[in-house]
């Protein structure tokens, strides 16, 4: 099969990592504090990848830790607000208010790089409002929780632009390390401002981090970053897309919560936006991202 093909089934199965990570990690943020919990998820991902290859470590400079850092921070962002926002809502909304970087993403492009707006775009940012309204209005006034998780989908959508700028040509695993070791950075000084530190309390604790560190972390971050230095960022988006999907079913599946009606209007709403918004045409282009007064 091409590189593409890979791409896409490996971008598959990280959205599925994703998706049940949302599901395993309600509990477990409800037991521990989520800057404890991220702390320790990414820094067990971190010491997964060296122990992998610890050559990794040679491979970064100056300008690959530059980059590394500035994705980071994006990266950081979207996952402390993403945690703060399924603490406060349910792993189904969560996961379908994080969908929303799908459409955001293009609309950044345009912002920062002047990328064109097409008819796709327009139509998916209204059905985007749409979805959004069922999601988080009760009556006249606005689920200000939910408002963590569109931040966090703010986030999601630079962190995707800028690996388009920055991946292509790059060590995709080194630049992976540095990212995933930011959040840890940024994840243990929110949990020693917040106090001491508070470890997983039982066993199932211990499973959500190890699963989010490996499956949902290193393997998946791996793969994205080496799909997006061969994939346009539209095509990998779509594929992401599916993990607000799995995300209600598995949460589902497993018991932990039963769809309302306005949930589920909501989400599939929100879907249609993002298929509407990359859904290759025959007039649809790649997205050579080329980045301006940065290097």
């Amino acid at each position: 099969m091409k590189k593409t093909t890979w791409a896409a089934i490996a971008l598959l199965a990280v959205a599925i990592a994703w998706g049940a990570a949302f599901v395993v990690m309600k509990d477990a943020i409800a037991a521990q504090p989520f800057n404890d919990f991220l702390a320790i998820r990414f820094t067990l991902a971190v010491l997964v990848m060296i122990a992998f290859r610890p050559s990794v470590l040679k491979a970064i400079d100056g300008k690959l830790l530059k980059h590394g850092v500035l994705l980071g921070t994006l990266l950081s962002g979207g996952y402390i607000t993403q945690t703060i926002g399924l603490e406060l809502t349910t792993a189904a909304i969560t996961g379908f208010i994080t969908g929303l970087y799908v459409v955001l993403t293009p609309l950044l492009g345009w912002l920062m790089f002047g990328n064109k707006i097409n008819k796709q775009l327009v139509i998916g940012i209204v059905l985007a409002l749409g979805a959004l309204g069922l999601l988080t209005l009760n009556g006249f006034s606005v689920d200000v929780n939910q408002l963590w998780i569109v931040l966090c989908a703010l986030l999601f959508a630079g962190h995707i632009v800028g690996l388009s700028v920055w991946s292509p040509g790059k060590d995709v695993y080194a630049l992976t390390l540095i990212q995933l070791a930011m959040v840890a950075l940024y994840s243990w000084a929110g949990a020693f401002l917040d106090g001491d530190y508070d470890p997983p309390v039982d066993a199932n604790g211990w499973f959500a981090v190890v699963f989010t560190a490996v499956f949902s972390t290193a393997v998946a971050f791996l793969v994205q970053t080496w799909a997006q230095s061969i994939m346009d960022p539209s095509r990998v988006a779509i594929f992401l897309t599916t993990e607000v999907l799995w995300t209600a079913v598995i949460a589902v599946l497993v018991g932990q919560e039963v769809l309302g009606l306005k949930t589920v209007l909501g989400g599939v709403v929100m879907v249609a936006a993002m298929l509407v918004v990359e859904w290759p045409t025959k007039s649809s282009k790649e997205l050579p991202i080329q980045p301006r007064l940065v290097d």
